[in-house]
């Protein structure tokens, strides 16, 4: 089943079936009931829709951003380039590989493209700017957010002549102070600086889908993809500070290397090499950081936590004091 948010399933139905949201979200409650509570609410709602014949999402031709869901795997989309991020080479066991990404936007919003393998020859090709077809490809979902990327099968075509996107939906963003966050503040920027650095935690992970290993009967194996894919996840917990309180921010693998400014096999390293890390930590501390990103109330501790979702480490301080200025005075 593709991970289409309930909202977006209700509004299909609506527009299928003339129903109102009311009326939706009681047959959602009274099959989630029926069903004694084994079934989320996305998905009974799924249910709902294919018992009404509403086909929630037909993937024929060019998909919208916006219209991209985890799990969709043949899909063609098509945007402009908004953000080049880097390459990386990786080696796990004996075989070497590359990874590289950027985002792209439409109209409706932007999205990570992630290039694997002979992909990334392409690489070098891309500027900010240029507009893309990306052709059956696959949409994964990466620390919550959904992003695509393209394997051996897929196509990649750089600036065709035929297509034109002229508008792209900018990334909206709000600048609050730790102090003024509340749960599930989303998009949120923070400006602070490193007051304290954890251990860098690592735990099994496959290489192709990027979730956590689960214990099988043959040991750690991916639900999916098997035992054979293994590679290395990792998380930093990380306490800023911005002069109204501190909170606990979290970086995953992708935001970690922008963090640190590594690469994914320097990381790992420090997974074998512990020692290491220590002169990480403590240059660390003291920096000042944007982060973007989410808010979330951690139910076992009773608190605030934030977690990374872009972070920029070249801050000049003068610069965000004028930001500031200008929010709080505007002209």
């Amino acid at each position: 089943m593709l991970n289409i948010p309930y909202d977006v399933v209700v509004k299909k139905i609506i527009e299928d079936k003339g129903l109102s949201q009311a009326e939706i979200d009681d047959k959602v409650e009274k099959k989630m009931a029926q069903l004694a509570g084994l079934i989320s609410k996305d998905g009974a709602a799924h249910i709902i829709a294919n018992e009404l014949g509403v086909k929630v999402m037909e993937q024929k031709g060019v998909v919208k951003i916006n219209e991209v869901f985890a799990s969709m795997r043949g899909l063609e989309t098509q945007g402009k380039v908004t953000r080049k991020l880097e390459l990386y080479e990786f080696q796990r066991g004996e075989t070497t590989g590359k990874v590289a990404s950027f985002f792209i936007g439409d109209e409706t919003g932007q999205i990570r493209i992630t290039l694997w393998g002979d992909q990334t020859k392409e690489f070098d090709n891309i500027k900010e700017g240029d507009v893309v077809i990306i052709r059956d490809a696959n949409a994964k979902k990466n620390n919550n957010f959904v992003e695509i990327h393209l394997d051996s099968k897929s196509q990649l075509i750089i600036n065709p002549s035929d297509v034109k996107i002229e508008e792209v939906k900018q990334f909206t963003r709000e600048r609050k102070t730790i102090k003024e966050l509340t749960e599930d503040d989303n998009n949120v920027e923070l400006l602070g600086t490193i007051v304290q650095v954890f251990d860098i935690r690592f735990f099994e992970a496959c290489s192709v889908c990027n979730k956590k290993l689960q214990q099988t009967e043959e040991g750690l194996a991916c639900q999916e993809h098997g035992k054979d894919k293994l590679d290395y996840n990792y998380v930093v917990n990380v306490f800023l500070d911005d002069g109204s309180a501190t909170i606990r921010i979290v970086f995953f693998k992708n935001q970690l290397q922008n963090l640190l400014k590594k690469t994914h096999d320097e990381i790992l390293g420090y997974r074998v090499n512990t020692e290491s890390f220590e002169q990480v930590k403590n240059e660390l501390l003291g920096e000042m950081i944007k982060v973007i990103g989410r808010a979330k109330k951690n139910q076992m501790f009773d608190r605030l936590e934030f977690t990374s979702n872009l972070v920029f480490t070249d801050i000049d301080p003068e610069e965000e004091i004028k930001k500031m200025a200008s929010k709080t005075n505007p002209a």
